[in-house]
Parts: C-alpha cells; sequence; structure tokens
C-alpha cells in the first residue's frame, strides 16, 4: 500500500508499504480524506522524535474488523490508543493512559496511507449526512469543544483566540456557539476574510478578555495571552510547538490568571455540531491532494497563511 513516512529528516511516499496487521480488538480501515495538521509540520520540525507514518485526522470504512456491525460502515477514530486497564482509563481518562500509544504521533503508524488499523472501541460512526470533507475535521473540531468541558460555561465571556488557522476558527465558532463574545486575532489576510464570512470579529487583540485561547502555533503565543488576559481570567493553552517557550510567567502570578492545557477532546459534540451544522468546516479546505501528491501537499500545507490541505486516498 502507499504511505507517506517519516524518518526523521525526510518525508517520502513510499509505494510497497506492508498492509497493517490488526491486533485483536483492532479494525482495519481503507481511508477515504486524512487532513494535515499543525502537529504533522511540527513533527517534521522534531516535536516528539516520531519515525512512520503520519496522519491522525482521517475519515474512512471499515474493510476488517471483529465485530460484523462496523464492516462497510463510515467511521472517524479518537486517536489515543490506550491500555483499558490502568487508574486513568478506568477513570475515562484513556487519553493521558501513560502506556498509550498516539495514531501518527506516538508508537502507532497514523492515516497518510491506504490502510490503517483502529481500535475498534475508537471509532464512531459518521452520520449519512455528513460528508467527508467535513467529517475529516471530527478529531480537531472535538480539540475545540474540549475547551468547553475543561473552562465550563462561556455564556457572555468576552473571548480572543489567538490565531485564525484552522484550529482557531474551529474554537472560535465553538465559543460563539456556547455564547461567548468571540474575537479572533488572525496574521493573514485569508485568515480575516475566513473569520469574517463565519460572522466571527476578527482584529488586533485587545486586553483584559475573560478568556484567551492560543491556538498561534508559535512559541510566542502563551506570552501574548497572558498580557491579554483580565486579572483572573483564565489562558487555554492549545498550541504544541518543536521549539522551547521562554516567557516570563510573572504575569501569571500577579493577575492570578488561571492557565489550562488542552488537548484532545470527545468526538460525539464535535459529530453532533458536524451533522446539525452548528460548525462550518469545509470553507477552510484549501485543497484536496491525491495520495501519490502527499510530499507537494504537505509543503504547501506548511506554506504562510495555508489552511487545511486534505489527501484523498480514495479509489477512483
Amino acid at each position: 500500500m502507499r504511505a507517506l513516512r517519516w524518518d526523521g529528516s525526510r518525508l517520502e511516499l513510499a509505494r510497497a508499504v506492508p498492509s497493517p496487521t490488526p491486533a485483536a480488538g483492532d479494525a482495519l480501515v481503507r481511508v477515504a480524506l486524512a487532513g494535515i495538521c499543525r502537529t504533522d509540520l511540527e513533527i517534521t520540525r522534531g516535536y516528539l522524535e516520531f519515525r512512520g507514518t503520519l496522519g491522525h485526522e482521517w475519515v474512512g470504512r471499515v474493510v476488517a474488523a471483529g465485530d460484523a456491525a462496523l464492516l462497510g460502515r463510515r467511521v472517524v477514530g479518537d486517536i489515543n490508543f490506550a491500555c483499558g486497564r490502568c487508574a486513568l482509563c478506568a477513570a475515562d481518562l484513556g487519553r493521558h493512559c501513560p502506556t498509550r500509544r498516539v495514531l501518527g504521533i506516538l508508537g502507532a503508524d497514523g492515516a497518510f496511507a491506504d490502510l490503517v488499523a483502529v481500535p475498534e472501541r475508537n471509532l464512531h460512526l459518521v452520520p449519512d449526512g455528513v460528508p467527508d470533507v467535513a467529517a475529516v475535521f471530527t478529531e480537531p473540531l472535538a480539540a475545540a469543544f474540549e475547551i468547553l468541558d475543561q473552562v465550563g460555561a462561556v455564556s457572555g465571556a468576552r473571548a480572543t483566540v489567538l490565531g485564525a488557522g484552522k484550529l482557531g476558527l474551529l474554537v472560535a465558532q465553538v465559543l460563539a456557539h456556547a455564547g461567548a463574545d468571540v474575537r479572533v486575532c488572525a496574521r493573514h489576510p485569508t485568515q480575516r476574510g475566513r473569520a469574517d464570512r463565519l460572522g466571527i470579529a476578527s482584529g488586533d487583540p485587545v486586553p483584559g478578555a475573560d478568556l484567551v485561547v492560543d491556538a498561534t502555533g508559535t512559541a510566542d503565543g502563551l506570552r501574548q495571552a497572558l498580557m491579554l488576559a483580565r486579572p483572573r481570567g483564565t489562558v487555554v493553552l492549545k498550541t504544541t510547538v518543536a521549539g522551547e517557550h521562554q516567557l516570563d510567567l510573572a504575569p501569571a502570578v500577579v493577575n492570578e490568571i488561571t492557565v489550562v492545557g488542552s488537548r484532545c477532546g470527545r468526538f460525539p459534540p464535535a459529530l453532533e455540531a458536524l451533522a446539525g451544522g452548528g460548525v462550518a468546516v469545509e470553507l477552510m479546505v484549501d485543497a484536496v491532494v491525491p495520495l501519490d501528491e502527499a510530499v507537494a501537499g504537505f509543503g504547501r500545507a506548511a506554506s504562510a497563511g495555508a489552511m487545511k490541505i486534505l489527501l484523498d486516498a480514495r479509489e477512483d
């Protein structure tokens, strides 16, 4: 099969990679579309030292599974492969399982390939009314909804989202639909234009926000966020970068700011929002690139101001 492989120094579309052999409890999924995200880009810059097939945002159809009810079904899947036995897993915190593998990020080959093996318990059925091009956003949209699980009600809150890339615009929509007064700070005119089309206010940051979300994808994002939050406000950190954070934490102490690290989220709220049309995602797609042109597509995703690039592994 084909797979986009990273060896630590070079991306290569390998065309004779052995198909995955599903372990007990795994399903084999034929990938339809897979999205390139900032984490994929950061891995090629040294983040987590992953080696193997990249890709963790995907949608596909099950071609082999122990559960016959899954065969032929269109699915997406949680990216954390937890042990299911430890105390954190028992507390429904499998995403923090100390022995977890993470699809395309840590110890498990990802979805930039024709086929991917995923634990059956990680799979979620895609509603019939959600097209592939929208379903591929389930994982990052779930990460946006995680903010609501972590910080609680945001209705009436003044919220600033730093960064109007893919994740930033998803976060802004989720917060706006939850009743927050949202302002997005974008670096590129095309991103500001997309925010405007979504009905999200965009412009320069204004200090004094109740909630600030760092979705910049830069090491400087947290510093900016701390300067914008009001005293006893909340900063949510969504950025992961290969570089190191170097900042003065005094503002967090003096202003008694709550800093919340935020990563993956639950898929059901994301799928419900996609099915109900509560979140617009397709306008964030810059291009759908054949898997055969994955290396070029990856380069396009890394360009300044780029939005979502999807890799298409569907058969003609």
